[in-house]
């Protein structure tokens, strides 16, 4: 591994961007170290300003480019049970450890890299870099920095997202859809409680519902045999309700999600849910008006379904090592917003594995580093004139 990638990684890990806290003093290290070798970022903030997303370009500006794209944010490492310091890089025994050496700054580090070679050359296209925040709780910060780019009078050839897939292509994931659910009843005195309406059992009904909702995806729904769950899920993550044994509770909160295949219509789906919820709403009607189940939408966002065969594939698959499979994956990423809002065909592929990531003593392997190089460097020479 080249010893400027170790150290933009190190300086990259040293830096605290859990997705509660602010990536700025990162992103202020990048645009700065780009701007050694001439190169501008545009600089996309959140509505506080203490967060950001990144853009940058170097080649030729009226052409579509590679753009490589990465998250600045990781997840939480208190409460986990490190043995080595979680903001810290430490090489040892052919990895590298700290939190978001995985999950994925030891991709950044690699396109910083490249876009800092590919500053001295004349290239065929440009090579492009996206940094965003707040992927880990939903992709959230990404969709303001498409907002920019949807404007943009060229748009990129491709789009590549370098999350941990051991330098295989991810073709596909599924879409997902968060929604809190506000159940409510008439509070009592529980020595009354059939004359009431408990929030507590209207939950449970809906969470039945839901259940249900699951059995009908699975038997009915759209498949896929290249998941690990072939099918359209739907969990429950959270519950919250009563605040005393005696009490008839008023409220209680169901927070749910669906995991949707892209050929499964996650519109459909929750109106669906929605028919369920009337039908159990209009039963507790019958011992108060106030019953009701309401359905908040918390985050969305698209599943990705990048076809084997399109050009963007073909291209990278140029530089890829001869064993380069093509898979699809249950977590979800920033691919489908990039297709869906600029049309860009997108293939996931980093370095590392996502086995590593979000656990104590997260790491990436050092031979993934090397190999993740070797991928940019083969890609990076054949944009040169």
């Amino acid at each position: 591994m080249k010893p400027r990638v170790l150290e933009i990684l190190k300086r990259l890990m040293a830096f605290d961007t859990v997705s509660s806290e602010s990536n700025m003093a990162l992103i202020e290290y990048v645009r700065d170290l780009l701007l050694t070798q001439g190169i501008e970022s545009l600089i996309v903030k959140d509505e506080t300003g203490k967060k950001a997303n990144l853009f940058a370009s170097t080649g030729p500006k009226a052409l579509p480019g590679i753009l490589l794209s990465g998250h600045t944010d990781v997840v939480p490492a208190a409460g986990q049970a490190w043995t080595f310091p979680a903001f810290q890089a430490t090489v040892q025994d052919g990895r590298i450890y700290g939190r978001g050496s995985c999950d994925m700054k030891g991709f950044i580090a690699l396109a910083i890299d490249a876009m800092l070679d590919a500053a001295g050359h004349s290239l065929s296209r440009p090579l492009q870099l996206a940094l965003s925040h707040d992927e880990e709780i939903g992709c959230v910060g990404v969709r303001r920095l498409l907002d920019v780019l949807h404007l943009a009078p060229v748009r990129p050839f491709l789009c590549m997202i370098g999350e941990p897939t051991n330098m295989q292509f991810v073709l596909g994931h599924k879409g997902k859809g968060s929604y809190r659910t506000y159940c409510r009843g008439l509070e009592a005195h529980s020595s009354l409680a059939p004359h009431s309406v408990n929030a507590i059992h209207v939950a449970c009904d809906f969470i039945a519902a839901l259940r249900e909702s699951q059995r009908q995806l699975q038997e009915q729904g759209a498949r896929d045999a290249d998941y690990d769950v072939p099918y359209t899920t739907v969990h429950v993550g959270q519950i919250g309700g009563g605040r005393a044994l005696n009490i008839v509770p008023n409220l209680c909160t169901v927070d749910f999600e669906v995991r949707n295949l892209p050929a499964d219509n996650l519109e459909q789906i929750l109106a669906q849910m929605q028919e369920r919820a009337e039908v159990i709403v209009r039963e507790a009607k019958k011992l108060s008006s106030v019953a009701a189940i309401e359905i908040e939408t918390v985050n969305v966002y698209p599943g990705l379904d990048t076809h084997p065969s399109v050009e963007a594939v073909r291209f990278l698959k140029n530089f890829a090592a001869p064993d380069t499979g093509t898979a699809k994956v249950s977590f979800g990423t920033e691919g489908g917003l990039f297709n869906h809002r600029l049309d860009v065909p997108v293939v996931v592929c980093g370095p590392g594995s996502i086995e590593q990531a979000h656990k104590p003593d997260e790491f990436i392997e050092i031979s993934q580093m090397e190999a993740g190089e070797r991928f940019l460097e083969g890609l990076l020479g054949s944009l040169k004139h």
